[in-house]
């Protein structure tokens, strides 16, 4: 029974289902037994006469009453997202994006923000069940991208390149999780070039909230990455034994995060860096979390920093597989492949809607009191400074900061985006990304409309996974390569590290033909506003516009990182 019928006669709900105001009803049926108790007995020949007459209409009429029930049933379970979610079972991969955060599982009940526009999109998959598939939401929409081809391979500059006498070793302890690490090791890559020396493969710090002692080789292909740098920089895999011993604090050969500017020019390496380098033999950043800035960067610079990023995983020739595989690349075709065919076409979905994003955000989804006290005992327990912060500042909007862009998408505004965008019911997802917050009552919207999604726990058995499950960063990995080599790529916070670099990947290998859809928050936010009134038609058109526009084949800006927008005379060549 669902709240709003009408009180007094019944009114048909979503699902097929009728209400009734219990109280008339019974009242009405005692109202009706008492006529018929005061007829009782009266003309029993004529009314056994008239059933006799009418037994073969009334058997008609209700049989054909029961298969328009049947009918109206059918066509529910078809065009109703209501009833897709009982008749659709949701890929386990549901339960895995379930956090294990204590605030994370009080939120049980489905929440959903946008029902009407959810039911709009469940007609438009259904009808687009029997029409031909569009090759075009696999391909990029604008031809002047296949122009552009990496650079890499061309001849280096004079003056790039190592010199005979090595100024001494750099080592670098990078922080943070896969994707700051491996910006770090990028922009060891290119210090150690600009100052001429030998850069030891790098060591990751352990890190309380990764929790995982994972290291480079653990990781990455150390001999491929050894050998395609090897007429650019010295890389060996260990110190000589007479640096090992020394005390580099002692010495001031210890560089921390705080004692070098976090985007330092070339020519403050110069002056800092080299100097010690000359005296001691040796520099250790630890963190390395400061990064060579990328403007203004001599052009051969900016040439190694994306030879390094491209180079961890090995691999040859400029296929998005081979770059990211290599020698790995398996010929056991992923489950629910077609074998015949080829492989199926799959779009990687990096969702960012972890509870702690969530809670930073200081938006509202829905929830109510319960998801707004939900959050707010989160963000005392682990954000005590916002906390402090917030308490000196204007109160925060909710409404405002959504339509300003700054609220994470929810799993149903992306299953929305891809719906408008013409994808199929049927259509592969992987989903990379850690644990969902809500769990698999906001996963809902999306597996209902797409339940071909799949996390790499489903792709993985059991026995693959053991070796992988205490380690965030090789789990991260996989997530990555999935994404990087993904038919198209589809991002939900352009912010995100994970998905500014395999973006970047993507075009820089891709040829042309490696789309990412990256939708505006702001104007989402803005077409999302009017979900109530809006025609699906419309909502389509609009949400097409969006993100064509954000593909437009765009040459980087001034001071704009070179792994999200490699797309430069530095790096890339354009026939």
């Amino acid at each position: 029974m669902q709240k709003g019928g009408d009180p007094s006669t019944g009114k048909r709900v979503a699902g097929g289902y009728y209400q009734w105001n219990k109280v008339v009803l019974f009242h009405g049926l005692k109202n009706d037994s008492a006529k018929l108790g005061a007829c009782k007995g009266g003309y029993p020949g004529k009314r056994h006469v008239w059933f006799r007459r009418h037994v073969r209409s009334i058997i008609f009429t209700i049989a054909l009453m029961g298969f328009l029930f049947l009918l109206d049933s059918l066509l529910i379970s078809v065009f109703d997202p209501a009833s897709l979610k009982s008749s659709s079972t949701p890929r386990k991969s549901t339960g895995k994006q379930g956090s294990t955060d204590a605030h994370d599982n009080n939120e049980k009940t489905e929440v959903q923000m946008y029902d009407r526009l959810l039911n709009l999109a469940s007609s438009a998959l259904a009808e687009r069940e029997f029409k031909k598939d569009t090759s075009k939401l696999w391909e990029e929409p604008y031809p002047l991208a296949s122009l552009w081809r990496p650079c890499a391979d061309r001849e280096a500059p004079k003056s790039a390149g190592k010199l005979k006498n090595s100024t001494g070793f750099i080592l670098i302890s990078a922080n943070g999780g896969l994707n700051q690490q491996r910006v770090a090791v990028c922009n060891a890559v290119a210090v150690a070039s600009l100052l001429n020396a030998t850069l030891v493969i790098p060591k990751f710090l352990y890190s309380n909230v990764w929790k995982d002692p994972s290291q480079f080789g653990d990781i990455y292909q150390e001999e491929y990455f050894t050998n395609t740098l090897k007429n650019e920089v010295d890389i060996v895999k260990e110190l000589p034994p007479h640096l090992r011993s020394l005390d580099l604090v002692a010495i001031g050969s210890q560089i921390t995060d705080a004692e070098i500017p976090k985007e330092a020019s070339p020519h403050e390496y110069v002056e800092m860096i080299l100097p010690l380098l000359l005296r001691n033999g040796i520099v250790h950043f630890l963190g390395f979390g400061n990064r060579l800035g990328f403007d203004p960067v001599p052009a051969e610079l900016q040439l190694l920093v994306l030879l390094g990023y491209a180079n961890f995983l090995g691999g040859s020739g400029s296929m998005l597989d081979k770059q990211r595989l290599g020698n790995f690349i398996s010929n056991v075709p992923l489950k629910g492949h077609d074998t015949v065919r080829g492989h199926s076409k799959y779009i990687a979905v990096h969702l960012r809607f972890e509870v702690d994003m969530v809670a930073y955000s200081l938006c509202e989804f829905g929830g109510g009191e319960a998801e707004k006290n939900n959050l707010q005992a989160y963000r005392e327990i682990h954000f005590p400074l916002l906390i402090e912060r917030l308490k000196k500042l204007k109160p925060v909007i909710p409404a405002e900061l959504r339509k300003l862009g700054k609220c994470p998408l929810t799993p149903e505004a992306a299953a929305l985006v891809l719906a408008g965008l013409g994808y199929k019911r049927g259509t592969y997802i992987y989903l990379a990304g850690s644990h969902i917050y809500g769990g698999q009552s906001r996963m809902h919207p999306l597996t209902s409309l797409y339940p071909n999604l799949v996390t790499k726990e489903d792709l993985l058995t059991p026995s693959e996974l053991v070796p992988l499950r205490n380690f965030s960063s090789q789990m991260a990995a996989l997530d990555y390569i999935a994404c990087a080599t993904a038919d198209v790529f589809a991002i939900t916070d352009s912010g995100s590290q994970l998905s500014s670099l395999v973006s970047g990947f993507r075009t820089y290998y891709g040829g042309g033909r490696a789309p990412t859809l990256k939708p505006s928050k702001k104007r989402l936010a803005a077409i999302l506003s009017e979900s109530s009134t809006i025609g699906w038609n419309s909502f389509a058109h609009r949400v097409k516009k969006m993100i064509e526009e954000a593909q437009r084949v765009r040459v980087r800006g001034f001071g704009r990182s070179i792994y999200r927008q490699p797309r430069c005379p530095e790096c890339m060549c354009r026939s």
